[in-house]
Protein backbone atom coordinates (compact mmCIF):
# COMPACT_ATOMS: atom_id res chain seq x y z
CA UNK A 1 0.00 0.00 0.00
CA UNK A 2 1.38 3.24 -0.99
CA UNK A 3 1.25 6.24 1.36
CA UNK A 4 1.49 9.64 0.63
CA UNK A 5 1.25 12.64 3.54
CA UNK A 6 1.87 15.60 3.68
CA UNK A 7 1.32 18.40 6.59
CA UNK A 8 -0.93 21.10 5.54
CA UNK A 9 -3.53 23.60 6.11
CA UNK A 10 -6.57 24.83 3.98
CA UNK A 11 -9.19 22.51 6.14
CA UNK A 12 -12.29 23.81 4.01
CA UNK A 13 -10.08 22.83 0.73
CA UNK A 14 -9.14 19.53 1.61
CA UNK A 15 -12.68 19.02 3.01
CA UNK A 16 -14.53 19.85 -0.03
CA UNK A 17 -11.45 17.78 -2.13
CA UNK A 18 -12.45 14.76 0.51
CA UNK A 19 -16.33 14.62 -0.39
CA UNK A 20 -15.70 15.28 -3.90
CA UNK A 21 -17.97 12.94 -6.08
CA UNK A 22 -17.09 14.37 -9.17
CA UNK A 23 -13.88 12.75 -10.04
CA UNK A 24 -14.75 10.14 -7.37
CA UNK A 25 -17.72 7.87 -8.46
CA UNK A 26 -18.33 6.72 -4.82
CA UNK A 27 -17.64 8.20 -1.64
CA UNK A 28 -17.56 7.18 1.69
CA UNK A 29 -17.36 8.30 4.82
CA UNK A 30 -16.17 5.52 7.03
CA UNK A 31 -14.97 7.23 10.66
CA UNK A 32 -14.73 10.68 12.59
CA UNK A 33 -13.71 10.25 15.43
CA UNK A 34 -12.28 12.34 18.64
CA UNK A 35 -14.12 15.94 17.20
CA UNK A 36 -17.66 17.39 18.34
CA UNK A 37 -18.96 17.57 14.87
CA UNK A 38 -19.70 14.26 13.48
CA UNK A 39 -19.85 15.60 9.44
CA UNK A 40 -16.45 16.04 7.37
CA UNK A 41 -16.75 19.50 6.94
CA UNK A 42 -17.81 20.56 10.46
CA UNK A 43 -14.45 18.77 11.84
CA UNK A 44 -12.67 19.97 9.62
CA UNK A 45 -13.69 23.96 11.01
CA UNK A 46 -13.42 22.45 14.21
CA UNK A 47 -9.83 21.85 13.39
CA UNK A 48 -9.07 25.03 12.32
CA UNK A 49 -10.90 26.83 14.94
CA UNK A 50 -8.60 25.28 17.46
CA UNK A 51 -5.22 25.55 15.75
CA UNK A 52 -5.80 29.34 15.59
CA UNK A 53 -5.25 29.07 19.31
CA UNK A 54 -1.55 27.98 18.08
CA UNK A 55 1.12 29.15 15.98
CA UNK A 56 1.03 26.35 13.80
CA UNK A 57 0.04 27.31 10.32
CA UNK A 58 -0.35 23.78 9.29
CA UNK A 59 -2.48 22.03 11.35
CA UNK A 60 -3.05 19.19 9.72
CA UNK A 61 -1.64 15.65 8.55
CA UNK A 62 -3.32 14.03 5.79
CA UNK A 63 -2.05 10.51 4.30
CA UNK A 64 -3.31 8.94 1.17
CA UNK A 65 -3.61 5.05 0.91
CA UNK A 66 -3.54 3.45 -2.08
CA UNK A 67 -3.41 -0.54 -2.11
CA UNK A 68 -2.12 -2.33 -5.05
CA UNK A 69 -4.11 -1.76 -8.75
CA UNK A 70 -5.15 -5.79 -8.77
CA UNK A 71 -5.87 -6.21 -4.95
CA UNK A 72 -9.51 -5.84 -3.22
CA UNK A 73 -8.34 -4.55 0.22
CA UNK A 74 -10.67 -4.84 3.18
CA UNK A 75 -11.75 -2.49 5.22
CA UNK A 76 -9.72 -3.97 8.44
CA UNK A 77 -6.59 -4.00 6.34
CA UNK A 78 -7.27 -0.26 5.73
CA UNK A 79 -7.95 0.42 9.61
CA UNK A 80 -4.97 -1.64 10.49
CA UNK A 81 -2.79 0.73 8.06
CA UNK A 82 -4.46 3.90 9.47
CA UNK A 83 -3.73 2.68 12.95
CA UNK A 84 0.12 2.01 12.16
CA UNK A 85 0.75 5.02 10.92
CA UNK A 86 -1.04 7.02 13.85
CA UNK A 87 1.35 4.95 16.50
CA UNK A 88 4.11 5.57 14.15
CA UNK A 89 3.39 9.56 14.03
CA UNK A 90 2.54 10.00 17.46
CA UNK A 91 -0.87 10.47 16.60
CA UNK A 92 -2.44 8.05 18.81
CA UNK A 93 -6.08 9.24 20.24
CA UNK A 94 -5.85 12.41 18.40
CA UNK A 95 -8.57 13.64 16.22
CA UNK A 96 -9.16 12.31 13.36
CA UNK A 97 -11.07 11.66 9.85
CA UNK A 98 -11.27 8.26 7.51
CA UNK A 99 -13.05 8.27 3.88
CA UNK A 100 -12.87 6.13 1.55
CA UNK A 101 -12.72 7.11 -2.51
CA UNK A 102 -13.86 4.77 -5.23
CA UNK A 103 -12.98 5.45 -9.16
CA UNK A 104 -11.95 3.34 -12.09
CA UNK A 105 -12.46 -0.14 -9.73
CA UNK A 106 -10.44 0.98 -7.68
CA UNK A 107 -10.40 1.99 -3.59
CA UNK A 108 -8.45 4.16 -2.01
CA UNK A 109 -8.56 5.95 1.12
CA UNK A 110 -7.60 9.28 2.94
CA UNK A 111 -6.86 9.60 6.05
CA UNK A 112 -6.20 13.29 7.95
CA UNK A 113 -5.66 14.22 11.86
CA UNK A 114 -5.34 17.06 13.69
CA UNK A 115 -2.24 18.23 14.74
CA UNK A 116 -3.19 20.03 17.93
CA UNK A 117 -3.34 18.82 20.74
CA UNK A 118 -6.27 20.09 22.56
CA UNK A 119 -4.34 19.84 26.36
CA UNK A 120 -1.39 21.46 25.22
CA UNK A 121 -2.52 23.71 22.22
CA UNK A 122 0.88 22.53 20.72
CA UNK A 123 1.40 20.77 17.35
CA UNK A 124 2.47 17.30 17.88
CA UNK A 125 5.92 17.22 15.78
CA UNK A 126 6.06 14.74 12.80
CA UNK A 127 9.95 14.52 12.25
CA UNK A 128 10.68 12.25 9.23
CA UNK A 129 7.20 11.31 8.52
CA UNK A 130 7.91 10.87 4.88
CA UNK A 131 10.56 7.88 5.96
CA UNK A 132 7.96 6.66 8.44
CA UNK A 133 5.64 6.05 5.75
CA UNK A 134 8.02 3.87 3.80
CA UNK A 135 8.62 1.96 6.90
CA UNK A 136 4.86 1.52 7.34
CA UNK A 137 4.39 0.92 3.76
CA UNK A 138 6.87 -1.80 3.64
CA UNK A 139 5.52 -3.41 6.63
CA UNK A 140 2.05 -3.69 4.58
CA UNK A 141 3.35 -5.36 1.39
CA UNK A 142 5.31 -7.83 3.82
CA UNK A 143 2.10 -8.72 5.62
CA UNK A 144 -0.27 -8.56 3.07
CA UNK A 145 1.90 -10.68 0.84
CA UNK A 146 1.51 -7.97 -2.00
CA UNK A 147 4.32 -7.30 -4.77
CA UNK A 148 6.49 -4.37 -3.56
CA UNK A 149 7.28 -1.81 -6.00
CA UNK A 150 10.63 -1.82 -6.77
CA UNK A 151 10.94 2.08 -6.25
CA UNK A 152 9.90 1.07 -2.93
CA UNK A 153 11.98 -1.87 -1.73
CA UNK A 154 15.25 0.01 -3.86
CA UNK A 155 14.97 3.72 -4.25
CA UNK A 156 17.17 3.91 -7.03
CA UNK A 157 14.82 1.37 -8.92
CA UNK A 158 12.36 4.07 -8.83
CA UNK A 159 9.95 5.03 -11.61
CA UNK A 160 11.42 7.83 -13.38
CA UNK A 161 7.89 8.56 -14.73
CA UNK A 162 6.01 9.21 -11.53
CA UNK A 163 4.79 12.44 -10.79
CA UNK A 164 3.92 14.53 -8.55
CA UNK A 165 0.19 16.36 -7.45
CA UNK A 166 1.12 19.42 -9.03
CA UNK A 167 2.53 17.41 -12.38
CA UNK A 168 -0.60 15.70 -12.62
CA UNK A 169 -2.93 18.78 -12.25
CA UNK A 170 -0.74 20.52 -14.93
CA UNK A 171 -0.96 17.36 -17.03
CA UNK A 172 -4.74 17.12 -16.30
CA UNK A 173 -5.15 20.56 -17.97
CA UNK A 174 -3.53 19.80 -21.17
CA UNK A 175 -5.80 16.85 -21.45
CA UNK A 176 -3.03 14.50 -21.29
CA UNK A 177 -1.78 11.81 -19.16
CA UNK A 178 0.80 12.50 -16.70
CA UNK A 179 2.56 9.15 -16.63
CA UNK A 180 2.08 9.18 -20.29
CA UNK A 181 4.30 13.12 -20.70
CA UNK A 182 7.02 11.98 -19.00
CA UNK A 183 7.66 8.86 -20.92
CA UNK A 184 7.50 10.54 -24.02
CA UNK A 185 10.02 13.71 -22.75
CA UNK A 186 12.19 11.11 -21.61
CA UNK A 187 12.12 9.32 -24.84
CA UNK A 188 13.20 12.27 -26.65
CA UNK A 189 15.73 12.83 -24.58
CA UNK A 190 17.25 8.92 -24.98
CA UNK A 191 17.14 9.00 -28.49
CA UNK A 192 18.61 12.21 -29.23
CA UNK A 193 22.10 13.55 -29.36
CA UNK A 194 22.11 17.52 -29.34
CA UNK A 195 19.72 20.35 -28.70
CA UNK A 196 18.41 20.48 -32.25
CA UNK A 197 17.84 16.51 -32.06
CA UNK A 198 15.78 16.76 -28.82
CA UNK A 199 13.98 20.13 -29.57
CA UNK A 200 12.48 17.87 -32.79
CA UNK A 201 12.14 15.03 -30.82
CA UNK A 202 10.06 16.92 -28.65
CA UNK A 203 7.78 18.68 -30.95
CA UNK A 204 6.80 15.53 -32.48
CA UNK A 205 5.44 14.69 -28.98
CA UNK A 206 3.48 17.92 -29.18
CA UNK A 207 6.43 19.51 -26.08
CA UNK A 208 8.08 22.64 -27.10
CA UNK A 209 11.43 23.56 -25.52
CA UNK A 210 12.00 27.15 -24.39
CA UNK A 211 13.68 29.44 -21.60
CA UNK A 212 12.11 29.15 -18.34
CA UNK A 213 11.81 32.48 -16.27
CA UNK A 214 13.53 30.66 -13.30
CA UNK A 215 13.73 27.55 -14.07
CA UNK A 216 15.96 27.19 -16.98
CA UNK A 217 15.24 25.10 -19.57
CA UNK A 218 11.25 23.99 -19.80
CA UNK A 219 9.19 22.33 -21.80
CA UNK A 220 5.71 23.54 -23.09
CA UNK A 221 3.11 22.01 -23.94
CA UNK A 222 0.84 22.42 -27.27
CA UNK A 223 -1.84 23.39 -25.13
CA UNK A 224 0.13 25.84 -23.10
CA UNK A 225 1.37 24.16 -20.06
CA UNK A 226 4.80 24.51 -18.49
CA UNK A 227 6.77 22.28 -17.34
CA UNK A 228 10.31 22.13 -15.56
CA UNK A 229 12.60 19.91 -18.33
CA UNK A 230 14.51 18.87 -15.25
CA UNK A 231 11.46 17.22 -13.68
CA UNK A 232 9.82 15.91 -16.62
CA UNK A 233 12.74 14.19 -18.00
CA UNK A 234 14.35 12.83 -14.65
CA UNK A 235 17.50 14.40 -15.46
CA UNK A 236 19.35 17.02 -13.00
CA UNK A 237 19.25 20.83 -14.67
CA UNK A 238 23.33 20.96 -14.80
CA UNK A 239 23.34 17.22 -17.31
CA UNK A 240 20.84 18.98 -19.20
CA UNK A 241 23.37 22.08 -19.66
CA UNK A 242 25.38 19.70 -20.29
CA UNK A 243 24.14 18.08 -23.09
CA UNK A 244 22.03 20.54 -24.94
CA UNK A 245 23.79 23.68 -23.11
CA UNK A 246 22.66 26.85 -21.70
CA UNK A 247 18.76 27.79 -22.26
CA UNK A 248 20.29 31.51 -23.30
CA UNK A 249 19.53 31.64 -26.75
CA UNK A 250 15.90 29.64 -26.99
CA UNK A 251 12.31 31.45 -27.14
CA UNK A 252 10.94 32.45 -23.46
CA UNK A 253 7.68 30.79 -22.79
CA UNK A 254 5.74 33.70 -24.15
CA UNK A 255 7.30 34.00 -27.68
CA UNK A 256 6.90 30.25 -27.73
CA UNK A 257 2.83 29.83 -27.08
CA UNK A 258 3.45 32.70 -30.12
CA UNK A 259 5.23 30.53 -31.99
CA UNK A 260 2.46 27.49 -31.44
CA UNK A 261 -0.26 29.73 -32.09
CA UNK A 262 1.04 31.43 -34.92
CA UNK A 263 2.92 28.88 -36.60
CA UNK A 264 1.97 25.08 -35.54
CA UNK A 265 -1.78 25.75 -34.50
CA UNK A 266 -2.91 26.86 -37.80
CA UNK A 267 -1.80 23.42 -39.19
CA UNK A 268 -3.25 21.50 -36.38
CA UNK A 269 -6.24 23.33 -34.88
CA UNK A 270 -8.75 21.67 -37.29
CA UNK A 271 -7.54 18.03 -37.01
CA UNK A 272 -6.89 18.06 -33.20
CA UNK A 273 -10.43 19.46 -33.15
CA UNK A 274 -11.39 16.04 -35.47
CA UNK A 275 -9.39 14.09 -33.31
CA UNK A 276 -11.10 15.58 -30.11
CA UNK A 277 -14.66 15.15 -31.66
CA UNK A 278 -13.90 11.45 -32.61
CA UNK A 279 -12.89 10.58 -29.20
CA UNK A 280 -15.76 12.44 -28.07
CA UNK A 281 -18.29 10.19 -29.78
CA UNK A 282 -16.01 6.96 -29.20
CA UNK A 283 -16.21 7.94 -25.55
CA UNK A 284 -19.71 9.08 -24.95
CA UNK A 285 -21.51 5.34 -25.04
CA UNK A 286 -19.01 4.49 -22.50
CA UNK A 287 -19.67 7.62 -19.96
CA UNK A 288 -23.32 6.63 -20.36
CA UNK A 289 -22.39 3.13 -19.33
CA UNK A 290 -20.20 4.19 -16.62
CA UNK A 291 -22.88 6.77 -14.74
CA UNK A 292 -25.29 4.00 -15.45
CA UNK A 293 -23.35 1.82 -13.00
CA UNK A 294 -22.64 4.22 -10.66
CA UNK A 295 -26.32 4.32 -10.12
CA UNK A 296 -26.88 0.64 -9.89
CA UNK A 297 -24.04 0.09 -7.64
CA UNK A 298 -25.05 3.10 -5.13
CA UNK A 299 -28.48 1.19 -5.02
CA UNK A 300 -27.28 -1.85 -4.40
CA UNK A 301 -24.99 -0.70 -1.22
CA UNK A 302 -27.80 1.54 0.16
CA UNK A 303 -30.03 -1.45 -0.35
CA UNK A 304 -27.63 -4.01 1.43
CA UNK A 305 -26.89 -1.07 3.73
CA UNK A 306 -30.85 -0.61 4.82
CA UNK A 307 -30.76 -4.57 5.08
CA UNK A 308 -27.64 -4.91 7.18
CA UNK A 309 -29.48 -1.86 9.46
CA UNK A 310 -32.51 -3.89 10.12
CA UNK A 311 -31.09 -6.88 10.78
CA UNK A 312 -28.92 -5.56 13.21
CA UNK A 313 -31.64 -3.99 14.84
CA UNK A 314 -33.86 -6.88 15.35
CA UNK A 315 -30.61 -9.15 16.74
CA UNK A 316 -29.77 -6.04 19.46
CA UNK A 317 -33.41 -6.08 20.58
CA UNK A 318 -33.14 -10.04 20.84
CA UNK A 319 -29.47 -9.61 22.82
CA UNK A 320 -31.02 -6.93 25.29
CA UNK A 321 -34.25 -9.78 25.93
CA UNK A 322 -31.84 -12.01 27.16
CA UNK A 323 -31.21 -9.93 29.91
CA UNK A 324 -33.85 -10.46 32.79
CA UNK A 325 -34.80 -7.59 35.22
CA UNK A 326 -36.52 -7.55 38.62
CA UNK A 327 -36.18 -10.74 40.78
CA UNK A 328 -35.08 -12.90 38.01
CA UNK A 329 -32.44 -10.39 36.78
CA UNK A 330 -30.97 -10.53 40.67
CA UNK A 331 -30.95 -14.05 40.61
CA UNK A 332 -29.11 -14.43 37.37
CA UNK A 333 -26.52 -11.99 38.96
CA UNK A 334 -26.15 -13.79 41.83
CA UNK A 335 -25.38 -17.56 39.80
CA UNK A 336 -23.19 -15.73 37.05
CA UNK A 337 -25.54 -16.18 34.34
CA UNK A 338 -25.60 -12.13 34.04
CA UNK A 339 -22.19 -12.17 33.19
CA UNK A 340 -22.37 -15.46 30.81
CA UNK A 341 -24.88 -13.73 28.65
CA UNK A 342 -23.07 -10.42 28.59
CA UNK A 343 -20.18 -12.52 27.63
CA UNK A 344 -22.35 -13.89 24.95
CA UNK A 345 -24.05 -11.37 23.56
CA UNK A 346 -20.54 -9.57 22.81
CA UNK A 347 -19.50 -12.90 21.02
CA UNK A 348 -22.66 -12.46 19.06
CA UNK A 349 -22.78 -8.94 18.46
CA UNK A 350 -18.96 -9.32 17.07
CA UNK A 351 -19.65 -11.86 14.64
CA UNK A 352 -22.84 -10.40 13.32
CA UNK A 353 -20.62 -6.73 12.48
CA UNK A 354 -17.76 -9.03 10.89
CA UNK A 355 -20.48 -10.86 8.50
CA UNK A 356 -21.79 -7.79 7.45
CA UNK A 357 -18.59 -6.64 6.64
CA UNK A 358 -17.76 -9.60 4.72
CA UNK A 359 -20.95 -9.30 2.93
CA UNK A 360 -20.78 -6.03 1.95
CA UNK A 361 -16.46 -6.83 0.96
CA UNK A 362 -18.12 -9.64 -1.66
CA UNK A 363 -20.53 -7.00 -3.08
CA UNK A 364 -17.50 -4.30 -3.52
CA UNK A 365 -14.93 -6.94 -5.18
CA UNK A 366 -17.85 -7.82 -7.63
CA UNK A 367 -18.76 -4.20 -8.29
CA UNK A 368 -14.87 -3.79 -8.76
CA UNK A 369 -14.71 -6.20 -10.94
CA UNK A 370 -17.24 -5.44 -13.52
CA UNK A 371 -16.14 -1.81 -12.98
CA UNK A 372 -12.79 -2.60 -14.42
CA UNK A 373 -13.89 -4.33 -17.06
CA UNK A 374 -15.32 -1.06 -18.31
CA UNK A 375 -12.27 0.78 -17.41
CA UNK A 376 -10.39 -1.09 -19.82
CA UNK A 377 -12.36 -0.18 -22.80
CA UNK A 378 -12.04 3.66 -22.01
CA UNK A 379 -8.52 2.62 -21.43
CA UNK A 380 -8.34 1.11 -24.91
CA UNK A 381 -10.35 4.08 -26.80
CA UNK A 382 -7.89 6.50 -25.13
CA UNK A 383 -4.87 4.92 -25.91
CA UNK A 384 -6.60 4.18 -29.88
CA UNK A 385 -6.88 8.39 -29.62
CA UNK A 386 -3.46 9.57 -28.58
CA UNK A 387 -2.00 7.60 -30.82
CA UNK A 388 -3.90 9.33 -33.58
CA UNK A 389 -2.96 12.72 -31.86
CA UNK A 390 0.79 11.64 -31.63
CA UNK A 391 0.96 11.02 -35.10
CA UNK A 392 -0.84 14.38 -35.57
CA UNK A 393 2.73 15.94 -33.77
CA UNK A 394 4.66 13.96 -35.83
CA UNK A 395 3.44 15.21 -38.97
CA UNK A 396 3.62 18.69 -38.20
CA UNK A 397 6.95 18.83 -37.17
CA UNK A 398 8.44 16.67 -40.05
CA UNK A 399 6.50 18.54 -42.52
CA UNK A 400 6.74 22.57 -42.07
CA UNK A 401 4.80 23.67 -44.51
CA UNK A 402 1.52 21.95 -44.84
CA UNK A 403 -0.22 23.55 -48.18
CA UNK A 404 -4.05 24.72 -48.31
CA UNK A 405 -4.41 22.41 -51.26
CA UNK A 406 -3.93 19.51 -48.99
CA UNK A 407 -5.82 20.24 -45.97
CA UNK A 408 -8.77 18.85 -46.68
CA UNK A 409 -7.10 15.29 -48.42
CA UNK A 410 -5.27 15.21 -44.69
CA UNK A 411 -8.16 15.53 -42.98
CA UNK A 412 -10.28 12.66 -44.77
CA UNK A 413 -7.05 10.63 -44.26
CA UNK A 414 -7.35 11.06 -40.36
CA UNK A 415 -10.64 10.45 -40.31
CA UNK A 416 -10.98 7.13 -42.68
CA UNK A 417 -7.61 5.94 -40.31
CA UNK A 418 -9.79 6.86 -36.95
CA UNK A 419 -12.50 4.93 -38.32
CA UNK A 420 -10.85 1.96 -39.30
CA UNK A 421 -8.90 1.87 -35.59
CA UNK A 422 -12.27 2.50 -33.87
CA UNK A 423 -13.40 -0.51 -35.98
CA UNK A 424 -10.64 -2.46 -35.12
CA UNK A 425 -10.69 -1.35 -31.55
CA UNK A 426 -6.93 -1.91 -30.94
CA UNK A 427 -4.73 -0.82 -28.46
CA UNK A 428 -1.66 -0.79 -26.76
CA UNK A 429 -1.05 -1.57 -22.93
CA UNK A 430 -0.43 1.95 -21.53
CA UNK A 431 -2.52 4.76 -21.29
CA UNK A 432 -2.53 7.17 -23.11
CA UNK A 433 -3.89 11.21 -23.55
CA UNK A 434 -7.30 11.34 -21.77
CA UNK A 435 -9.08 13.16 -24.91
CA UNK A 436 -12.56 14.36 -25.16
CA UNK A 437 -13.05 15.50 -21.32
Amino acid sequence: MILKGSQRSGAAQLGRHLLNTQDNEHVEVHEVRGFMAEDVMGAMKEAEALAKGTRCKQHLFSVSLSPPETEDVPVEVFEGAVASIEEKMGLTDQPRMVIFHEKEGRRHAHAVWSRIDAETMTAKQLSFFKTKLQDVSKQLYLENGWKMPAGLAEKSARDPRNFTLDEWQQARRAGRDAKTLKGSAQDAWAISDSREAFAHALEERGLYLAKGDRRGHVAVTYEGEVFSLSRLVGVKAKDIKAKIGKPDDLRSVADTKKHIAKTIAPRLDSFITDAKKLAKDALSPLRAQRAEMRDHHAQERKTMAEGQRARWQKETKERAERLRTGVRGLWDRMTGEHSKTIKRNELEAWQGLKRDRDQRQVMLEAQHKERRKLQQQFRQTRERHARQVLELHKQAANYRLMRDDNQQSLRDQFSRKAGQANERGQSQPSRGLELGR
